[in-house]
């Protein structure tokens, strides 16, 4: 009587099942991976589409602030995606992602500005702070957010971008002080980074249109 294993308790045998078994299942998320990406990626652009017009309101422009994006490199060498509002081809409102550093880690907005710097609106588009507390920097939670509309860094100075704990105009949370402090330095910094680019920003929209002689060789 043979003392074999049989073929089934063999570790060959073992292991090409369990290898029969990780393909089949990285095949599934490989398809069904391919199969959503389209849905999710419109599900984010609908998102931001969302988000972009709360920062950015209709009245000011004309466009789909989603067309014709501006890419740029911010002041720590990042690329830097800015959506503008245009009419007909002049710069009418600007939007962007900033960041600040909350209690939990980074709060990520997004800033709308028009072209003299005022802000158009201010929004929340991530963050982990604590519920309750800082979660009122969210405009359904609270109205602090909607405190920035209209203010530049002319108004009030740049000196009093602070919460009025640290000397400044801006009302900080009873308890979570650290996530207003936040949300201002990201607005005083997109200010800021609005102020020294300002240039390179607001100018007209340029459309590109085939030369003659690409025409021709076409």
């Amino acid at each position: 009587m043979s003392t074999a294993a049989p073929f089934r308790e063999r570790v060959s045998y073992q292991a090409m099942l369990l290898g029969g078994f990780s393909f089949i299942a990285t095949a599934l998320l490989v398809i069904g991976n391919l199969a959503t990406r389209d849905a999710i990626d419109e599900r984010r652009r609908e998102d931001l589409r969302a988000s972009l017009a709360q920062v950015v309101p209709a009245a000011v422009h004309d466009n789909d602030l989603l067309a014709n994006p501006l890419s740029v490199i911010d002041d720590a060498g990042l690329p830097l995606t800015v959506y503008r509002g245009t009419v007909g081809l002049h710069v009418t409102a600007l939007a962007w992602e900033i960041v600040g550093k909350g209690y939990s880690g980074d709060i990520r907005l997004i800033l709308g500005v028009n072209t003299a710097g005022e802000v158009l609106g201010v929004r929340v588009l991530s963050h982990a702070e604590t519920p309750g507390l800082g979660d009122k920097i969210e405009v359904a939670r609270d109205d602090w957010i909607l405190g920035f509309d209209g203010l530049s860094l002319r108004d009030p100075p740049i000196e009093r971008w602070k919460v009025d704990k640290d000397g400044g105009r801006f009302d900080a949370f009873s308890g979570a002080t650290i996530t207003p402090r936040a949300v201002v330095d990201a607005v005083r910094g997109g200010l800021e980074f609005f102020r020294r680019h300002r240039t390179a920003l607001v100018n007209p929209v340029v459309i590109t249109t085939p030369s003659l002689s690409q025409e021709s060789a076409e």
